[in-house]
């Protein structure tokens, strides 16, 4: 049997937070997309943890709260039709774990898509909102324009971030063809 974890990005970011996010944990989806991920972590912190989303795209927000709804897992769950560059604004409590998938949506406009500038300020963010031994899990997607401008300005941001604060591994497909997508991993040592 194939392994999942091997293959796909998002999966192995779960397999990597799995005793990480625990029930009663605060979370962040800071990219909802489809809700798979948000489904995914409201599952995990139960109904005593909360999980925060965010997207720009309207339809977005509404499938995701459908998703929700539909699996009786909304109540825990507070979806922000906001981009995720403006958490500070909706959070002040620090966090366990936050996912971002960058790129764009799959089935709605590609021209939507998350950016260097925006990602980058909501990065320097999260790092703040972290707990210690909290962890920040960003899947990059390269195949689309100006993914690997947002790529370097990521890597430029966390792989100067200073070691006594911050472990941060970078996994990536070496070899996969088009563009395979890239996990980096963040965690926070200190309060």
């Amino acid at each position: 049997m194939r392994s999942k974890y091997l293959t796909n990005v998002t999966d192995l970011t779960k397999l990597i937070n799995k005793d990480i996010i625990k029930e009663g944990c605060v979370v962040i989806d800071a990219t909802v997309g489809n809700g798979y991920d948000t489904q995914y972590l409201a599952e995990k912190v139960g109904n005593t943890g909360k999980v925060y989303g965010f997207d720009i795209q309207k339809e977005a927000i509404e499938n995701t709260k459908k998703r929700l709804e539909k699996e009786k897992l909304f109540n825990n769950v507070t979806l922000i039709l906001d981009g995720h560059e403006n958490m500070d604004k909706y959070i002040n409590e620090k966090v366990d774990s936050i996912f971002f998938n960058l790129g764009y949506l799959p089935k709605l406009d590609h021209n939507i898509k998350t950016k260097a500038d925006t990602t980058i300020a909501a990065l320097k963010k999260s790092l703040d909102l972290l707990k210690k031994n909290g962890i920040l899990s960003i899947c990059i997607y390269l195949g689309h324009d100006g993914g690997v401008e947002e790529k370097e300005a990521i890597e430029d941001l966390l792989f100067n971030l200073e070691q006594k604060n911050f472990d941060v591994l970078k996994c990536s497909f070496k070899n996969q063809k088009n563009n395979p997508p890239q996990l980096i991993l963040v965690e926070k040592k200190v309060d």
